[in-house]
This record gives C-alpha cells, structure tokens and sequence, in this order.
C-alpha cells in the first residue's frame, strides 16, 4: 500500500526512538515458516525488523553464568523495543498502513519455545545479520549484542536483501556453552531446523534448571554465547579505545 511515509523517513524516525538498526524483509522470504495464528503473514507483504544494541560493559560482566544487572537490562530493552514497535505502528497507520507489532519477547509454547513469528527469521530476511552456529543473529556492527521486534506492515517500502555469513570456522560459542548446547554446524544462509545448530533441550535445562536458581536473575537468559562472540567484542573494544 502506499502511504505518506518513506523508508529514509520511517528509519528516521525509529533510530530517533531509541532503534540501533532498521531494515525490512520481503515476507516472501518467510513463506512456509511457523507462525501463530497460521495466516499470520497474509496482507503483510513487509516486515520492519528493529534491532536495540545491548550495553557492551554489562555483556562484558557476564562469565560463567548471566548476572542480576544483565537480568534487568534484557527485560529492559524488551520493553524499549515493544514501545518503539508500538511508535513505528501508530506511525505506519497515520500514514495509511495497516500494522501489527509482535511482542518483543512473549513464549506461547513453552515446549518447542516458540512465539507468534522468530524474530530471528526476520532478521535474517531483512539482513540485519547472519545466523551465527548459535542460532543468534550476528550484526556486522554489534556482532549478537541485540535485541530485535518485528512490526508486519502492507506499507510500499523497498526490502533489503539478507547478507553473507561470516561465522567461517569459528567455534568460540560453541567451544564456551556451559551446557554443550551448540553444535558448531555451519550454513551459509539458513538452518533447515534449530536441532541441526543446537540441542533445545541442553539449552533450555541450563537456563531453566541451573542458571535459573541465581538470585535476583529471571530465569531463560544465559548471555554467555553472545559475550564471547568475536564480532560483538570488536565493536565493544573499538568504543572503549
């Protein structure tokens, strides 16, 4: 649909919200993956995919284990990024648009730990980053020091193209999971499922069982794959030079 915004205008605007990177995905690019409900994607031929860096210094504090502050900053940002979401709607709609913002961070099945639609996915279409052997995304500027949302928009906007993997042979994440969740497998674009990159269930009782009884820590946050990451540490250290 065309509105009376352009893309240059829209990521104006949401990097003036608090946005660290914008780009938008063809929702062609997702055909056939999970969604709730089903039809989901149906009207929404684009998705806004917004990513907030993390504070480098309190990645940085996290070694074996996530700790309190990171805690409140992950719960944080989420709700920075459900706002920005709720903008970037409010916005698209006066402009003409039909919107629909997907919360930040809200499990519908606690099993297969899945939501209304991976973020992830959307990332990757958009090209915010590469899947990195974590299944995180990896930004070429913050490496996996984000958070994303996703706001599905029928708004004309131009998409952007996925990019390159970077990972190559590195295995630093995987050589650091505290559970042995990581597999080291490589893709150059996507993984056909998360149990071909990683073993959920190592993952999940690491975050749930064992990091899950620090105090004053929400239990399902871990942070220790994207610390290590080489990518987000160059970014880290160049500020801090």
């Amino acid at each position: 649909m065309e509105t009376s915004i352009n893309k240059a205008e829209l990521v104006e605007k949401l990097n003036a919200w608090g946005a660290s990177t914008v780009r938008i995905a063809d929702t062609a690019r997702l055909s056939g993956i999970d969604t709730e409900p089903h039809d989901l994607l149906n009207g929404f031929p684009r998705a806004v995919s917004i990513a907030v860096h993390l504070s480098d210094p309190i990645m940085d504090m996290i070694d074996k284990a996530p700790t309190p502050m990171y805690s409140s900053h992950y719960s944080r940002v989420n709700a920075q990024l459900d706002d920005i979401a709720i903008k970037t709607t409010n916005l698209l709609q006066s402009s003409g648009a039909r919107a629909l913002p997907i919360p930040a961070s809200q499990i519908l099945d606690s099993e297969n730990w899945t939501s209304y639609i991976s973020h992830k996915a959307v990332a990757l279409a958009a090209g915010i980053g590469w899947q990195g052997k974590s299944l995180l995304i990896v930004n070429p500027d913050f490496g996996p020091r984000i958070r994303l949302i996703t706001v599905l928009t029928d708004a004309d906007l131009e998409p952007d193209a996925p990019i390159k993997n970077r990972c190559g042979k590195c295995n630093i994440c995987k050589d650091h999971c505290p559970a042995g969740a990581i597999l080291g497998a490589s893709t150059n674009s996507h993984y056909s499922s998360r149990s071909e990159a990683i073993n959920l269930k190592k993952c999940v009782y690491q975050v749930r069982d064992v990091f899950g009884e620090i105090p004053h820590t929400e239990p399902l946050i871990c942070g220790i794959c994207i610390k290590v990451c080489p990518w987000g540490k160059k970014k880290s250290k160049k500020l801090s030079n």
